[in-house]
């Protein structure tokens, strides 16, 4: 097989289930290996009132397919403890993945039943990239989702990302991408801002006040280390005086204050007028604290310039995965199909189109099976190539382009599926069969 060559990193091949080895080594006994399969990545149904989701994660799959080797260190791990045989051993210390993968860019909207990524090649070589492919999308798109839709709610005002401390230290370097790609406009993670070039904001937490012997020592202390442009919290104890305190201290040019506790509409609104009765009307308001969508749009009477987000947007906001699944849908061209119960999968491999009206509002999500639908005014092609023949053939999809295809997307869904309310998807699947 060609694969991709030049694995970057660490190895990604052991972020993998036991059963996929298991399925190869009997496809490799029995001859069945080397049969042309076709998998699809779709998600049955949207989290739970939930209108759209949010793709998130090609990138990060892409990177790791390039490092999807096993080591002499992996293969004897999983020879020693019996978890494969020696004719396994053999075909995975020689794995490249030669197939093919298409799918939707990064920031694209999905649907049930969106075939978000396809992957062809033969059993053997498709079927042990499922693991890692679910892991991927099924969080960073749970993320992105979750994220958007913070986004619509915080309408022209700034998301920071600061959920690290709320999730595993990886998590948190995916999720703060997946939040970017969103639309957030930082992350406080500095892995994420040296791997992916996210912008990286922070302030101080109360410790650093608590460390002074007094509030206002504190705030001098930032202000001569980072200037008045700084941000300083000011609810370690009341959050009036603070307010006070940090523009005696810094004077009416203080960039930014922040609250993390309290009422926050009242506490806002009370801080606002405070500020420009002190002569500071340029100085911003940041709140934070255990904020989600319905928060973000509670507060959108407020006089607020900037929101931190945490626990909310790195758990997915009650939807912390996306509920993908990686199904066989074609074996040697033929379609296959599971029937079981709540679980059917339709057979054959699906070409997706969105329908939009002449107004440019998005109508239908045509999934089309054994070839595209008849072609219609407005319809625009949902799925591109990115493995051909096991080489990457499109550049790592660019964030600043995934938060552009998102949001021009976003702006084409009839305007009651952006509400935050529970509904039907923005935009229902119509799924079809070739002509």
């Amino acid at each position: 097989m060609t694969g991709v060559t030049g694995p970057s990193g660490p190895s990604s091949a052991l972020f993998t289930d036991h059963y996929e080895l298991t399925m190869l080594q009997a496809a490799l006994r029995d001859g069945t290996s080397t049969r042309r399969c076709t998998f699809e990545l779709f998600a049955r149904r949207l989290p739970d009132g939930r209108r759209y989701g949010v793709v998130a994660g090609t990138g990060r799959l892409l990177e790791s397919l390039d490092a999807f080797r096993f080591s002499d260190d992996d293969l004897a791990w999983l020879s020693d403890t019996g978890v494969i045989d020696q004719q396994t051993c053999q075909w995975l210390g020689d794995y490249h993945f030669g197939g093919d993968i298409t799918g939707y860019a990064e920031g694209e909207l999905y649907f049930p039943g969106s075939p978000v990524l396809t992957v062809e090649g033969t059993f053997a070589e498709a079927v042990v990239l499922e693991t890692l492919a679910l892991s991927i999308f099924n969080h960073d798109s749970a993320i992105a989702s979750a994220a958007a839709r913070m986004v619509v709610a915080a309408g022209d005002r700034r998301c920071i990302e600061m959920g690290s401390r709320r999730t595993h230290e990886e998590s948190a370097v995916a999720a703060a991408r997946a939040a970017y790609l969103a639309g957030f406009a930082s992350t406080s993670n500095l892995a994420a801002g040296e791997r992916y070039g996210i912008p990286t904001s922070g302030t101080a937490a109360h410790s650093y006040t608590l460390l002074h012997d007094s509030e206002e020592a504190a705030f001098r202390a930032q202000v001569a280390a980072f200037g008045v442009g700084t941000t300083l919290l000011v609810d370690t104890y009341d959050i009036a005086q603070g307010v006070r305190t940090a523009i005696e201290v810094a004077g009416p040019e203080l960039g930014a204050i922040r609250i993390d506790s309290g009422d926050l509409p009242v506490m806002a609104q009370q801080a606002r007028d405070l500020l420009d009765s002190l002569g500071a009307r340029r100085t911003r308001i940041v709140l934070s604290g255990d904020l989600d969508e319905f928060a973000l749009a509670a507060l959108a009477g407020a006089p607020v310039d900037a929101y931190g987000v945490g626990t909310s947007v790195v758990t997915g906001s009650g939807a912390p995965t996306a509920g993908f699944v990686y199904k066989l849908v074609a074996v040697d061209g033929r379609p296959v199909a599971k029937r079981s119960h709540d679980k059917t999968t339709r057979g054959g491999r699906k070409t997706a189109v969105r329908r939009h009206r002449s107004t440019g509002t998005a109508t239908d999500e045509v999934v089309c099976v054994g070839g595209p639908p008849p072609p219609q005014p407005g319809d625009r092609p949902l799925q591109r190539p990115f493995v051909e023949a096991g080489q990457v053939v499109a550049d790592v999809p660019s964030l600043t382009d995934a938060r552009t295809h998102l949001r021009q997307a976003t702006s084409t869904l009839p305007w009651e599926g952006l509400k935050l309310s529970r509904g039907e998807p923005a935009v229902p699947t119509v799924l079809q069969e070739a002509p």
